[in-house]
């Protein structure tokens, strides 16, 4: 399972189709020499074996990521684009909270100015909530006016890239909808699942209404598009966004109760407990309840490897035999991999499996089997052993999680494990079997205690989250972990889970470098996004600069997290080191015992070339959002549309004079939108 996430993981960081069919051909090479060298040796029988196991796997992995791409990933249009769209509806994402809604159209590209277009395409766009009528369901055929864009790629080195995203969804393109929404034709009725989680989440806000509703909504049916921005925020700073996505927590609870209600109602029957076999016939009852509700819920990657995972625990159990192990965990990564392999290179994907990983490995070790061996003891010290079990697994989910974090999220926070181990009780034990509770009583019209109950569960709830997230130091911004530091990381963490004794203490070698490495990664001086028209620079007090005031609240938060910096970005032009006019700004920053010269446009003003040139000669750095002419030679780095068009956005750290950039590992991957020439 390892090698064939690495081959998968190797199509990703390789650039090019050449590195691709060596990523290929070297991991067979490997396992035919095993084969050849080792011959009739019955002594290097295991070692043979796990070569040839190893080199079909990575190579399997390389293959099969490659094939996905290849089938799945559509196109991006050229360039923005405002026009009229005729397209069905294939998918409608509700998201109340953002005063939207989301649909996806299979339509047909508009032509562009060279006439060539009309391939069929698809897309997503964004409709106000006031113009989306309940018959904009899947199915259904509308015409609209919409503004439309190519999926965008990192603003800046390490940033979400929803451009890889969309491509493996299949969508060319996404926008906004400008005017009224004309429906043209109705759809046969709403695929029949969408329907009932439609109807479903409607219900639940409907009998519990605020915060705590929409959150019920989300455990019930999977649709978070209701949760108030500022409780999503509070739950992922204070750890527990987790419990807001249906995953492993939701789905093994819902199997349990299924299986525990079937296995204890079914052994009242005297006669069928005597001729069936019981926890056979209860795994049955949480297998269907199981499956019902990931379909139910979206069938989203966390959901299916839960599920997944479930059910190879509830078939151990039948069989009398450990549930708990990795060769569950590995099966269940596995199925999901042939599935989406893309999802390996995504946080959901790495964050769920590695929390079920910490938990197998801490429930498996020697130490801890001891520690919760049964004992002659009373309630009290059970109860105590219990408790102090559970902080253990999630301090351990935090330490294990927190690489992926940092990663991807670029924050940390530090009260997660507190938060979570009263959190995770509550909504697995009270706040969950309470909304089912509530849902099966309103089939006779009484379950307002029920909700009454679930919504005062909810509220403690979002008080955990506002009050963890409120505290000083709950979350802290790191710059961005280099590929080869996270690598490490993972390499440390299946270290320490996969073997056992004093042999899993050697995971601590790549994870303890791996420690070192980031804590002594360098906060970028200049970030730079990809389009040249937004510059943050780090202040020598750690405050960051922004060469333009944005009214976006990702373009913001992306070059606070790069810069690892938290307080509000300052305008360059308020500066008291910063000299700007109407075209330009200057700023010098002392770094590394050297001073270094910045030159930043500001607007799209002709300047006359011998004056800009001139400007240019005397700056180290320029960075501008328009193509700049071939005079404009500074010292170090011009960073002009041209220049960024190839490279993306730029993160810039001038003690050492490193560079990063967007397009680095990007290669020729087709959702790379430099290797369009755009």
């Amino acid at each position: 399972m390892v090698a064939f996430g690495a081959g998968i993981a190797t199509w990703f960081m390789l650039p090019a189709r050449t590195e691709w069919l060596m990523a290929v051909a070297l991991p067979l090479f490997a396992a035919v020499g095993a084969v050849a060298l080792w011959k009739g040796r019955d002594d290097r029988i295991r070692l043979r074996q796990a070569a040839v196991a190893i080199g079909l796997a990575v190579a399997a992995g390389v293959l099969l990521i490659w094939a996905r791409s290849e089938v799945a990933g559509e196109r991006a249009i050229e360039r923005p684009v405002s026009a009229e769209l005729t397209g069905r509806i294939l998918e409608r994402i509700d998201q109340p909270a953002e005063g939207r809604v989301r649909l996806v159209l299979a339509t047909r590209e508009p032509a562009g100015r060279d006439g060539a277009g009309g391939r069929a395409i698809r897309v997503r766009v964004n409709v106000p909530l006031a113009q989306a009528s309940p018959a904009m369901t899947e199915g259904a055929t509308v015409r609209l006016r919409a503004r439309l864009m190519p999926p965008a790629s990192p603003m800046l080195p390490g940033g979400y890239d929803f451009a890889r995203a969309a491509w493996f969804q299949g969508l060319a393109a996404t926008g906004s909808a400008q005017g009224d929404v004309e429906m043209l034709e109705h759809g046969g009725g709403d695929a029949p699942l969408a329907a009932l989680q439609r109807r479903l989440s409607e219900h639940v806000r409907s009998r519990l209404t605020g915060s705590p509703g929409a959150i019920a909504a989300a455990f019930a049916s999977g649709d978070r598009g209701a949760i108030d921005v500022a409780d999503d925020d509070a739950m992922r700073d204070s750890g527990l966004t987790h419990l807001l996505s249906v995953s492993g927590l939701h789905v093994s609870a819902v199997i349990a109760l299924c299986y525990l209600l079937a296995i204890r109602l079914l052994a009242l029957w005297p006669w069928l407990a005597l001729r069936v076999r019981l926890p056979l016939f209860a795994a049955g009852v949480g297998a269907a309840a199981g499956i019902g509700y990931t379909l139910l819920t979206g069938a989203e990657v966390p959901t299916v490897r839960s599920c997944i995972g479930a059910l190879l625990v509830l078939i151990a159990l039948a069989m009398g035999r450990e549930p708990l192990s990795l060769r569950m965990l590995a099966t269940a990564a596995f199925a999901v991999l042939l599935l989406w392999p893309e999802s390996l290179v995504g946080p959901s994907f790495q964050m769920s499996f590695t929390a079920v990983l910490a938990i197998v490995a801490l429930h498996t070790s020697g130490p801890i089997r001891a520690f919760l061996a049964p004992r002659d003891e009373g309630m009290v010290g059970r109860g105590a052993r219990q408790l102090a079990m559970l902080l253990a697994t999630g301090v351990a989910i935090e330490l294990a999680l927190m690489p992926i974090v940092l990663f991807h999220f670029h924050k940390a926070g530090f009260y997660g494990a507190l938060a979570n181990v009263i959190a995770i009780p509550l909504v697995t034990f009270i706040s969950m079997p309470l909304i089912a509770l509530a849902l099966a009583l309103d089939v006779v019209g009484a379950g307002a205690p029920a909700w009454w109950m679930a919504g005062k569960s909810l509220d403690l709830l979002l008080g955990i989250a506002h009050f963890t997230a409120g505290q000083p130091g709950a979350v802290t911004l790191v710059p961005q972990m280099s590929a080869l530091t996270f690598a490490l990381f993972v390499i440390g963490v299946l270290w320490i889970a996969m073997w056992r004794g004093r042999a899993r203490l050697l995971g601590l070698v790549p994870a303890g470098m791996a420690t070192v490495m980031l804590l002594a990664t360098p906060v970028p001086d200049v970030l730079i996004s990809g389009d040249g028209r937004q510059v943050g620079v780090v202040s020598g007090d750690g405050r960051l600069l922004s060469l333009r005031e944005t009214r976006s609240e990702f373009t913001r938060d992306n070059l606070l997290e790069q810069a690892g910096v938290t307080s509000e970005p300052v305008p360059l032009d308020q500066w008291p080191g910063a000299r700007c006019s109407r075209d330009f700004c200057v700023l010098s920053i002392d770094r590394g015992g050297r001073v270094w010269h910045l030159l930043m446009s500001r607007s799209a003003s002709m300047i006359e070339e011998r004056a800009l040139a001139a400007a240019c000669e005397r700056a180290d750095i320029v960075v501008s959002d328009r193509w700049l002419p071939r005079s404009c030679r500074p010292r170090w780095i011009r960073a002009d549309a041209r220049s960024l068009a190839e490279t993306g956005g730029m993160a810039i750290v001038s003690d050492g004079q490193k560079v990063r950039t967007v397009a680095e590992g990007q290669g020729e991957h087709g959702w790379w939108r430099g290797r369009r020439g755009q």
